[in-house]
């Protein structure tokens, strides 16, 4: 089979939190089967590849979203399409947030997102900072760490990707975390969150390998020290 191909969306600004983590994970995973794979790093101003299987983006501090908004922001129509097409995307906090129709800043101003994601954040002074999990429905528990004063709001065109304590999350108040349509993937957990998923890594490459009309299973994989590494997370202060 061709290489699957990896792209990681602005590695040097969104890589806060160890978010490049996971672009690690899903490589060495595919490697350990034996399966190519070829990460292709874009950043402002590069060309986004047309044969994209997974799509990674990650977050990133104020000034470094500031960095790469008008990119992105130019980026929208091929980004809509791809998510149209079916390719697979994880995208954490900024990113997540900029997937979303807009940002409304503290201040009040509107900051226009790109629209794959049916969802709105509007930013407030407190932090929702810690570690933390959720459950959900298809790749069990996830394991990952917040820190983000962004609140956002689903609506009707995504479904969350999974449930968490009160105070955290999406919010802080509807116990949402994250956002899902189709093969697209927005969540606020950092860590990497891959990292201590490893269900969740395997659901992303199922998800890209079923794309291209692959559908065997991938193979197990000795996943003992993810587990044991989120067992320790979930059990660490907030």
């Amino acid at each position: 089979m061709n290489p699957l191909l990896i792209v990681h969306l602005y590695p040097r600004e969104m890589n806060i939190y160890g978010d490049t983590g996971n672009v690690l994970v899903l490589k060495r995973r595919l490697e350990w089967r034996g399966r190519p794979v070829r990460v292709v790093p874009v950043s402002v101003g590069d060309p986004l590849p047309h044969d994209v299987d997974i799509l990674l983006g990650g977050g990133g501090q104020d000034a470094a979203q500031g960095e790469i908004g008008a990119d992105f922001a130019a980026r929208g129509a091929e980004l809509r399409a791809m998510a149209d097409d079916g390719v697979v995307m994880l995208t954490i906090c900024g990113t997540y947030q900029m997937l979303g129709h807009e940002f409304i800043t503290q201040d009040g101003d509107h900051i226009k997102g790109v629209g794959v994601l049916d969802v709105i954040t509007r930013g407030q002074h407190e932090r929702l900072i810690g570690n933390n999990y959720v459950d959900t429905p298809e790749a069990g528990r996830l394991i990952g760490y917040e820190n983000h004063s962004g609140l956002t709001e689903l609506g009707p065109g995504v479904a969350p990707l999974g449930r968490t304590q009160a105070g955290r999350g999406n919010n802080g108040t509807d116990r949402t975390e994250g956002a899902v349509r189709d093969n697209v993937i927005g969540t606020y957990l950092h860590g990497p969150v891959l990292a201590k998923s490893a269900r969740f890594a395997d659901n992303l490459l199922q998800r890209a390998l079923q794309r291209r009309g692959l559908d065997e299973s991938l193979e197990p994989l000795d996943d003992s020290l993810a587990d044991r590494a989120a067992k320790v997370a979930v059990g660490r202060p907030r």
